[in-house]
C-alpha cells in the first residue's frame, strides 16, 4: 500500500529545524542519536532551500513603468 506523505510547509520544516538545534544543543544525547538527528536536520535545511528557492522564483517585483519581473537569484 503505498502511503501518501503529507508534504511540510516553510514554518514546519523550519519548526522541526528548530526542534532538532534545540535537543542537539542540550549536549546529553548518545553519540547515534545526535547523529541521527544531525542527518533530520540537514533533511529540513535542505527542505527549507528547496521551498524558499521556489517562492523566490514566484516573487515578481514592480517596476517603475508598472510591468512584473522576475526577482533575480540571490548570490550566494
Amino acid at each position: 500500500m503505498a502511503e501518501n506523505k503529507k508534504e511540510k510547509t516553510l514554518e514546519e520544516s523550519f519548526s522541526e529545524l528548530d526542534d532538532i538545534i534545540e535537543k542537539m544543543e542540550e549536549g546529553d544525547l548518545p553519540l547515534e542519536e545526535t547523529f541521527e538527528l544531525y542527518k533530520k536536520g540537514m533533511e529540513a535545511v535542505r527542505e527549507c532551500g528547496t521551498k524558499i528557492d521556489a517562492v523566490e522564483k514566484q516573487v515578481k517585483v514592480l517596476t517603475e513603468e508598472g510591468d512584473f519581473t522576475d526577482l533575480p537569484p540571490m548570490e550566494s
